[in-house]
């Protein structure tokens, strides 16, 4: 496994294994305990995706010492706030059966997040949280709140794939020391993505597949990445991205697949906000 060194020193792989959309708990502890035995060290969950209690449940029967994973999670955008994020910290805690998270983001940039990132620092200090940082904070609220904190952010997780590759926003996170860390690195598959001319060619020259191939420009731009999958199949493929490497050419010619923008939705977006925020106060 290949790890990039966050700004305080801890090292983090630089290939993950996320959770999103696997709520039932079962299924995610039987998914999670698979990546596991393939490999996969680094889970990425979240307390909106309900399955932080899976996930711990995966990791203790595993029998491996706790000090082998890295386990992240985010703050949901109903737990904003200084005093609601440290509670709902604390249920993490409990969730993932551990006395630390080794990553905790704000998972949205929406309500009290400078609360919320307090909250975290103090947690951090403590040691509770190994590594802090943010996820969907694009370059206007990544700098507000790079600026502005007592500790900079570690880590900024953002959709981040071939045809949305954050090239300006991963060199304004270089700029304040940040890593870039991509969700939906298959992009769910929008776009053709499987069956994209360009990453089949590439890849049929190495004998790898076209997520193979994404997985692996995403890692040689320094991107951390965390792509989900419920087969063992996938994820056994997934892992397998450190046996070969693309060429410059083969790196310029993915680069001209970017679109710039997002394939899901825009967090400036009013309606989109509206929404997101709406969905929390339900929550």
């Amino acid at each position: 496994m290949n790890y990039v060194t966050l700004n305080n020193g801890v090292k983090m792989p630089i290939l993950g294994f996320g959770v999103y959309q696997i709520s039932d708990t079962a299924e995610c502890e039987r998914v999670v305990s698979e990546a596991i035995q393939v490999g996969y060290r680094s889970i990425d969950t979240a307390q909106a995706y309900r399955n932080e209690e899976a996930v711990g449940n995966a990791v203790r029967k595993s029998g491996l010492p706790r000090e082998e994973f890295f386990l992240t999670s985010k703050v949901w955008i109903s737990n904003a706030g200084y005093e609601k994020a440290k509670a709902s910290i604390d249920k993490s805690l409990r969730r993932l059966q551990t006395n630390y998270i080794d990553l905790m983001l704000i998972h949205q940039p929406f309500n009290d997040y400078y609360g919320t990132y307090r909250a975290m620092e103090e947690y951090y200090k403590a040691g509770k949280l190994k590594a802090i940082g943010v996820s969907n904070f694009y370059p206007d609220r990544f700098i507000d709140i790079a600026q502005f904190s007592e500790i900079p952010p570690m880590v900024n997780q953002v959709e981040t794939h071939v045809f949305n590759q954050q090239k300006q926003a991963q060199k304004i996170m270089e700029k304040y020391n940040t890593q870039i860390e991509s969700w939906g690195p298959f992009a769910e598959g929008r776009n053709d993505f499987f069956t994209n001319e360009t990453l089949t060619a590439i890849g049929n020259q190495y004998g790898k597949s076209v997520a193979q191939v994404a997985l692996r420009y995403l890692i040689q731009r320094n991107v951390v990445v965390i792509p989900k999958t419920v087969t063992k199949e996938r994820m056994i493929q997934n892992f397998d991205v450190f046996d070969f490497e693309l060429t410059s050419e083969d790196m310029e010619k993915i680069a001209q697949l970017d679109l710039a923008q997002s394939l899901f939705f825009s967090h400036t977006d009013p309606e989109i906000v509206e929404y997101m925020t709406g969905l929390s106060r339900k929550a």
